[in-house]
């Protein structure tokens, strides 16, 4: 992942007022939560394709 300069000093100006984010992804029809992977499936995460549907928001 690419962080650009401009957004790196804006994450480290704010380094004691950020929050941990837990990442969940449904895995043989449950959720769990991406850091409690081990590291192959840690890698296949990453490795999946985002898509975002088309369609009217309205």
């Amino acid at each position: 992942m690419q962080t650009y300069p401009e957004t790196q000093s804006i994450l480290e100006k704010h380094t004691e007022s950020r929050t941990k984010c837990l990442v969940y992804t449904r895995v043989m029809g449950y959720h769990r939560p991406v850091e409690s992977f081990n590291i192959g499936k840690k890698g296949e995460h990453k490795q999946r394709t985002h898509f975002e549907e088309k369609g009217d928001r309205s």
